[in-house]
């Protein structure tokens, strides 16, 4: 029976969530060349893999973290399956902002948290973490506890588990790089050459290059 990060992984690259180009890469907002692009808004729009994601989400809440009081999404990847999460499990939510709105109350929380509250932070993607850490960051200065993350999808550099262990946050994922490669190679999405690529991009991702 195939296992959970496998199937989600089928599911993210059935839909284009996740693209491999190992001969013609993307480039990133940060500069860097890469054979993945990864976007799961686009499972918004497909109801049975949004709601797939949504239940084992909560499940994998369930079965790993303290109960919380709260539930946070991290802007804006994860504001709507955050959403959907907190609804399922009737919970207050919240989403972070990357940075505080430049008018009004210049907010960088989105709704109402209380000091002392117990929040699992809800990502769509984990790449070197500094973003999702910010929002850690933000849910600690309202004095709440963070007492996990969960996310769909990592891409499992070794900066971002540092940095999650750095920072004392339990981080637990739906699915996985290595299942994702896994799962491409089993569809034919790519041949085993395409494969020891990706493997190389991921070690060092910020000095990849094509043919290199």
């Amino acid at each position: 029976m195939k296992q959970l990060d496998r199937i989600l992984a089928e599911k993210l690259l059935k839909i284009s969530a996740i693209k491999l180009q190992p001969d013609n890469p993307f480039t990133w907002a940060s500069g860097w060349n890469s054979p993945i692009y990864t976007d799961n808004r686009i499972t918004l729009s497909y109801p049975d893999i949004r709601n797939f994601i949504k239940v084992e989400l909560c499940r994998l809440i369930m079965e790993n973290f303290e109960e919380p009081d709260a539930i946070a999404g991290v802007a804006t990847g994860a504001i709507a399956q955050g959403a959907l999460v907190a609804d399922t499990m009737g919970l207050p939510y919240v989403y972070v902002r990357s940075t505080p709105k430049d008018h009004g109350l210049e907010n960088l929380i989105e709704g109402n948290l209380k000091p002392g509250q117990k929040v699992v932070i809800i990502e769509d993607l984990i790449s070197t973490g500094g973003s999702s850490l910010k929002a850690v960051e933000a849910v600690r200065a309202a004095g709440c506890e963070v007492v996990g993350m969960a996310a769909i999808f990592t891409y499992g550099f070794p900066v971002a588990q540092k940095r999650f262990r750095d920072a004392g946050v339990t981080l637990c994922t739906l699915s996985t790089y290595n299942s994702m490669l896994e799962a491409a190679l089993e569809t034919n999405y790519i041949c085993e050459d395409d494969v020891e690529t990706l493997k190389e991009w991921r070690q060092d991702p910020a000095n990849w290059a094509p043919g290199k």
